[in-house]
């Protein structure tokens, strides 16, 4: 008797186990599963839903800002070149020490606006915050609107982009999917490496990551680190933001060639680590 009791109480167990290895895989895949049912349809009202009281509230903002005469009013908008963020700079720069957080509020409003939505011209407003601040204030801005601009975006994407970003760069997906894979051991480091180099914009890693599986603690911990060598770069070219004819003047061969290095030394601790991996196996 004692024998088939144990018996059964070994088989009870094994089903308790294997149910509750069945609620596990229920509740990871429930996420995409939720994120894949929404047709692409209901992804771009949702979106579009999301980008209008984002607009509105960057309305707001605009409308609570200091008393401005005509001719600055013009320049009151999201710089697309580097005409732009002079004209920019210079009206911020007048009401920048009495309207100090006002003014770093607009910008940082704006910055975070363009990196959530995936708009292009997060570059202009690097310089303009250089130009604005001091090099410590700046770097940790930047930093902190590019994080937090590109963690709104990733959350986004899990939510109701799936279908939209599969179907738009399906190739693109499956080859980043591909390097993802052979660095899942080292994220941190690759994420830096990414957010360094030129091979991917940043606008595609925001909306891909969440996609292919990258977790969002070394998404976000990867861009805040990996930001912060290009934005110096930035950062400097600020500093003679009145003397800049175009943006690429912000990089040169030099400080392309440090990004290189950078991106390059990244990946090293990854490398000693596979290698050591190996030799342990």
């Amino acid at each position: 008797m004692s024998i088939s009791a144990n018996l059964k109480q070994q088989e009870q167990q094994h089903k308790d186990a294997e149910r509750r290895e069945l609620v596990k895989r229920q509740h990871r895949k429930q996420p995409t599963c939720a994120a894949e049912s929404l047709t692409t349809e209901k992804s771009l009202i949702i979106l579009a839903g999301v980008f209008m009281i984002s607009f509105a509230a960057m309305r707001y903002i605009y409308m609570i800002c200091p008393e401005l005469n005509e001719s600055e009013k013009q320049h009151m908008k999201i710089p697309r070149d580097i005409q732009g963020a002079k004209m920019l700079g210079k009206v911020l720069d007048r009401y920048k020490d009495m309207y100090y957080f006002q003014v770093m509020f607009g910008v940082v409003a704006a910055y975070i606006f363009l990196q959530t939505f995936a708009i292009p011209g997060s570059i202009f407003l690097s310089i303009l915050l250089g130009f604005l601040y001091r090099f410590p204030v700046a770097l940790f801005l930047i930093c902190f609107c590019s994080t937090l601009g590109a963690t709104l975006c990733y959350c986004l994407s899990s939510l109701i982009g799936r279908r939209l970003i599969k179907y738009f760069w399906p190739k693109k997906i499956s080859e980043w999917s591909k390097q993802i894979e052979n660095h899942r051991d080292n994220l941190f480091n690759y994420m830096l490496f990414v957010r360094m180099s030129p091979i991917l914009p940043n606008w595609f890693i925001n909306l891909a990551a969440p996609i292919i599986g990258v977790p969002i603690y070394p998404f976000t911990l990867g861009t805040f680190c990996g930001v912060a060598p290009p934005s110096m770069i930035a950062i400097q070219a600020g500093k003679t933001l009145q003397k800049m004819s175009n943006s690429s003047d912000a990089f040169s061969w030099t400080s392309m060639g440090i990004l290189t290095i950078c991106a390059c030394l990244s990946l090293v601790p990854g490398i000693l680590k596979n290698k050591l991996k190996k030799k342990t196996q």
